[in-house]
This record gives structure tokens, C-alpha cells and sequence, in this order.
């Protein structure tokens, strides 16, 4: 999770050593273990440490090997052991506990801009090639690290933190209004390449930059397969490919001897944290695993205090509670240490930030269980649904059949609630806000954005068409987002084993029926290594909703308390934002106050200056 900064002039003028020292002090925060500056005439780079790996404890950023090509990075590349194999194979032998930026570096001299088809793992970097005289920039596969940049006057401005490029007096503050549309439509922007600030790009996932001869290239370097398949003659041999990729994954993931796990009582952060007890306890060297949860004891009759003790004691790692029950909503905004960089709606943020925090006394990395229930689903009622309105009876019978051989019972619930599916197709758009500026509506085509999002489309993936357009969609990309150090202010690094390439792949390959079914690989993995009251425990949601039953405890809420930002009457209509009573459904009362989280972040943004975080002295400039 540290900080990366770059400054380039395109038209060859030296570049402000100055700004790039107070752009990178501002980062400071997220990488609290060092800071750093290198400045070749028109081009410089910043970075700021964090230390969340043994290698790391010597590293020094920005780096290079031959003092011609830098590099500044925010990495952790995965599968080392092959990477360096294949480094050795051409010409670069020696390679002893090399970093992550190291690797990255001898990748790209070796394979050059082909470099990002040999690496795996969460990385964002950008490399300055000067006999080359070019710019190389890179983000990984789904997206985990951000990478924005501007392309203003004379210069290209790129970092992983968003207020860090709006530093850049070129940089403009106006809003981009088809995001901030989408986010009043959908929550998060839906255009992976785009912010809610007019000037400012993000690099999406699976992409790579490239700057020379004055062109600016964005290229797609990798595409989620939809041809593949693995099939076995034994069930066994399924549970232990998975078991051997998902060692791999945790295990790529813990190279360091305190590790935090953001886990509930549920299946799938259980299982990642009894995959790092076992490969920590294999290590024969100490290390201290602790597990971080949330809670509700009052507010809600949840019983995630009550799984996640039953699975820390049977896994023998200390066990941490944050209490959620007197959380408030939108409370605590202006006590965070970073403006959000883009509007969220997050009613709870202070309390994820507190969880956070919680997480990064103990370490400054934490691993979470986020992936399976989007990998791992294979909803058949809407998969009998999709049968039932083409007609494909044949289909139907066969999964059922399925389901029965899996389950050994039949899912009469599935075709039910399927045929009301059928005659229900328009229910999403029932829901549309009624509150937009009708005239902001109409320039952003909002309606037609709205249907076009909804529509199924044709189906992109043979068998799991949910899990890759979920794979390939924005939402993920903003989940990752939002646990980044540039948004919460926290600087701990969230790592994600379930969204390791080799995993997904493997995912997305096997038969949906039975092994994606309830998730039933998992189950079996974890015979004998879970309690069974986890392993057999059926996948619900949250006991009730923490937002409906605080707006309950207190009453009416926005109508009354809105006071509006000036720039909320170019978005929102306000006189028709209803007041918002105890008896209001969940999906409702989320959409209704979608209005409150852009008004507060629209207050932040006109009276918070993106400079107001001071900065110290960085420790050495390089020349």
C-alpha cells in the first residue's frame, strides 16, 4: 500500500523538484516507513514506504539497477519462485530475496512492454525507460491497486492516490458529471477509465500506459478466459487442485510473521484464515495471526460474535471485536485523515475505518475472504429462470437432476420463485430515482444508462455468466478501491487470496454443478479443518440492516436534516427528496440516501483543500 508519484514534461522542460516533494510528503501517510525522491531533468518520481513484507525491510524506492531505467511501484508480485526461474533462464541469474520492484524491473528489461504477460499478483508501477525515452505503466488484473493520472498543459501527472494528481495546479476541479451520474444511479462510477474529476483517468484493470515519441497508448494486456475447462475422472482430484492453488495463493500472500485477517464467522474468511495458520505453523518460525471482526450484540440479532469466537478458538488465534451498535450514519466524515477522493456511499465508513485501524495496530497488511460468493455462485433459480423463458425444458430437467445428485433433496424453491421471475422482468426499473435534476437526466442520458445496465445482454461466458460479468465489471474494482490507504486514510495493505489469477481461473474452468453449488468445494476443503457449525453454516445475509434499524432507533432522517451544498441543486432535485420515515424498506431507504452521501462529500470537497494534509522533509533526493 505505498505511495507512488510521477511528474513527466512532455515537452522536455525540467520538471518542479519542489511540487514532486510536496506531492510526495502528501502520501505520507500511506507509507509512513519512508520517503523518497529521483528527478532526471523532465521526468521525476516519488514513492512512499510501507514495509508489509520481510524483503521489504531494506528496499528503497524509487529503484534501479543500471541508473538508466527507474522504477516507482506499489507491488507484490506473486509466484516469485517461477518469475525468477524464468529471469534466470534469460541471462538474469543471481536474483537473492529480490523485491518486488527489483522483479518487476528485470521483467520488464528482459520481455520489455510483453513483461505484464509474465506477472501475477496486486501491483500498480510506472517505469521510465530513458534510452528509450519512454513511459511504461501498469495495473494489475482486476484492479486491487489504483492508477490515476492527467494529461494537462505540458505534462503527464500519474499516482495511485487520487488527491495526490489534484495537487497539480494544471489539474482542474471540476466535476465530471456522467460519474457522478452513474454514482447516483449505481453507487460507483460504471466507466473503468474515468473519475468523478474531468481531468482526471484512471487506468483500468488489466491495462497498461504507454508515453513516447509525444503518444499517449493504453493497451489491454490480458482478458479473463471464457474457454476454459478442467474436468477430472475423481471428485478428489478436484478438491485437491484447489486446495494445492489456494496454498499458493495465502501463501504468496504472507511473507511476513504478523498477519491480520479481516474475518467473520462466516465460510469464506474462516477458510483463509485456517489456510494461513496451517502455512505460518508449517514455517517453523513465530509469528502472531490475529483475526478482526465486526459485530452487532444490540442493534441487530446477529451471531457473527458468536461464529467467529467458535472459529478463532478452534483455529487458536487471538480474536478482536469492533462493536458496530453505536455507529451512527454518514457520522465522523470530517474526522478522517484523507478526503475521500470520489463520492461513496457509505452511511458506516467511520466504522470500516475503525476496522481498519483496528487491524493496522497489529499489522500493515490484512487478508480478507472477499471472492467466493461471486465465484463461487451458481444460482440456479436464475439459471432455471433463463431455461423456463427460452423454453428449454430439457435443461431444467437436467439441473434439477443436478441439484438433487448434489444435495440429494429438490430445490422446489428454485422453480417457484423462477416463474415469478418470468413475469416480473421490469422490476428493477420500478426503482429508478425519482429525485434527479431532470435536466442533469437528460445531458447524461441517465435513463437510457440505466436500461442499458440492467440489460442481461448476451451471454459472454458458457456456463457462469454472473461470475464474469462480476469479474469484469466495476463493482470489484470499487470494493478494492475502498479499502485502499488513499481512500480510508489507514495504511494497511487488504490482500485478497480468493482474487488470485491462478484461483479465478481455476474457478471459472470446473463444472458449476456441483462444485460451484452452495459452495461446495469449499465445504469439502474444509472437512475437518473448520467446526462443522462453520463448514455446514448456510450462506445469509447480515441479520437485518444496520442503516434501517439506526434510522428506526433515531427516526426521520435527510428531509430534515439535508442542508444542501450548492453544487447538489445541479444533480439533485430537493424539493423532491421525501422525508424519510421508520417504515422504510432497505432497498429504499439505501437508494433514497444516495442524495445525503453526495451532499456530504460535495460539502468536504468545496470547503476541505486537497493541500491540507501538511507535509514533512523528504529524507534524500537522488540525482
Amino acid at each position: 500500500m505505498s505511495g507512488i508519484v510521477g511528474i513527466v514534461r512532455l515537452d522536455g522542460a525540467p520538471i518542479d523538484r519542489e511540487l514532486l516533494r510536496r506531492m510526495t510528503n502528501f502520501m505520507a501517510f500511506r507509507g509512513p516507513d519512508g520517503r523518497d525522491i529521483w528527478c532526471d531533468g523532465s521526468v521525476g518520481f516519488g514513492h512512499t514506504l510501507l514495509r508489509s513484507t520481510d524483503e521489504s525491510q531494506e528496499e528503497r524506492q524509487p529503484f534501479s539497477v543500471d541508473g538508466r531505467v527507474w522504477i516507482t511501484a506499489d507491488a507484490r508480485v506473486d509466484g516469485q519462485s517461477d518469475l525468477i526461474r524464468k529471469l534466470a533462464d534469460r541471462c538474469w541469474t543471481n536474483l537473492d530475496h529480490p523485491t518486488d520492484a527489483e522483479l518487476i524491473l528485470r521483467a520488464y528489461d528482459v520481455w520489455g512492454e510483453d513483461c505484464l504477460q509474465h506477472l501475477i499478483g496486486d501491483f500498480t508501477f510506472a517505469i521510465w525507460d530513458a534510452p528509450r525515452k519512454r513511459l511504461f505503466c501498469g495495473r494489475d488484473h482486476f484492479g486491487v491497486k489504483p492508477f490515476y493520472y492527467a494529461r494537462v498543459g505540458g505534462c503527464l501527472i500519474f499516482s495511485n492516490t487520487l488527491n495526490c494528481v489534484r495537487l497539480h495546479a494544471g489539474v482542474s476541479s471540476e466535476l465530471n458529471d456522467q460519474a457522478i451520474g452513474d454514482f447516483l444511479l449505481f453507487n460507483f462510477n460504471q466507466d473503468p477509465r474515468t473519475t468523478a474529476f474531468r481531468d482526471i483517468q484512471r487506468l483500468p484493470p488489466a491495462h497498461c500506459l504507454t508515453w513516447s515519441d509525444r503518444q499517449l497508448r493504453l493497451n489491454r494486456y490480458w482478458t479473463l478466459a471464457t474457454d476454459g475447462c478442467i474436468r477430472y475422472k475423481r471428485p478428489s482430484d478436484y478438491v485437491d487442485h484447489f486446495k494445492e492453488l489456494l496454498r499458493a495463493a495465502v501463501s504468496d500472500r504472507l511473507r511476513t510473521d504478523r498477519v491480520g485477517v479481516l474475518m467473520s464467522g462466516g465460510l469464506d474468511s474462516t477458510t483463509i484464515a485456517a489456510s494461513s495458520k496451517e502455512i505460518l505453523a508449517n514455517r517453523s518460525m513465530p509469528f502472531d495471526l490475529r483475526a478482526f471482526t465486526i459485530v452487532y450484540d444490540r442493534l441487530l440479532p446477529d451471531r457473527e460474535r458468536h461464529f467467529s469466537s467458535v472459529a478463532a478458538g478452534a483455529l487458536g488465534m487471538p480474536i478482536h471485536w469492533l462493536a458496530g451498535d453505536d455507529y451512527r450514519p454518514f457520522e465522523q466524515y470530517n474526522e478522517r485523515r484523507a478526503l475521500p477522493p470520489e463520492p461513496e456511499h457509505a452511511p458506516f465508513a467511520a466504522m470500516w475505518i475503525d476496522h481498519l485501524r483496528q487491524a493496522a495496530t497489529h499489522s500493515p497488511m490484512a487478508l480478507t475472504g472477499y471472492g467466493p460468493d461471486c465465484m463461487l455462485a451458481y444460482p440456479m433459480r436464475a439459471h432455471i429462470a433463463r431455461c423456463l423463458c427460452q423454453g428449454r425444458l430439457d435443461c431444467v430437467v437436467i439441473a434439477l437432476a443436478q441439484y438433487v445428485f448434489a444435495h440429494g433433496r429438490f430445490c422446489h424453491r428454485a422453480v417457484t420463485s423462477s416463474l415469478k421471475r418470468c413475469v416480473q422482468r421490469h422490476l428493477q426499473q420500478s426503482i429508478y430515482p425519482h429525485w434527479l435534476e431532470p435536466d442533469f437526466a437528460k445531458r447524461c442520458d441517465l435513463s437510457r444508462r440505466w436500461q442499458e445496465t440492467f440489460d442481461d445482454g448476451r451471454p459472454v461466458h458458457p456456463t457462469r455468466q454472473r461470475a464474469y460479468r462480476e469479474l469484469t465489471g466495476p463493482f470489484w474494482t470499487s470494493i478494492f478501491e475502498s479499502c485502499d490507504a488513499g481512500v480510508t486514510g489507514v495504511a494497511v495493505d487488504a490482500r485478497h487470496p480468493f482474487f488470485d489469477l491462478r484461483l479465478v481461473d481455476f474457478f471459472l474452468a470446473i463444472p458449476p454443478v456441483p462444485w460451484c453449488v452452495n459452495k461446495r468445494i469449499l465445504r469439502i476443503a474444509t472437512r475437518g479443518i473448520l467446526p462443522e457449525s462453520i463448514r455446514r453454516r448456510p450462506k445469509a445475509p447480515l441479520a437485518g440492516d444496520p442503516l434501517v434499524q439506526a434510522v428506526r432507533r433515531k427516526g426521520a432522517l435527510l428531509k430534515d436534516e439535508i442542508i444542501p451544498a450548492p453544487a447538489l441543486f445541479k444533480y439533485v432535485a430537493v424539493d423532491k427528496l421525501t422525508r424519510i420515515t421508520r417504515k422504510e424498506s432497505s432497498d429504499k431507504l439505501w437508494s433514497t440516501t444516495v442524495p445525503l452521501s453526495l451532499n456530504v462529500w460535495l460539502q468536504q470537497w468545496a470547503a476541505v483543500p486537497v493541500n491540507g494534509i501538511s507535509g514533512v522533509v523528504c529524507e534524500e533526493v537522488h540525482q
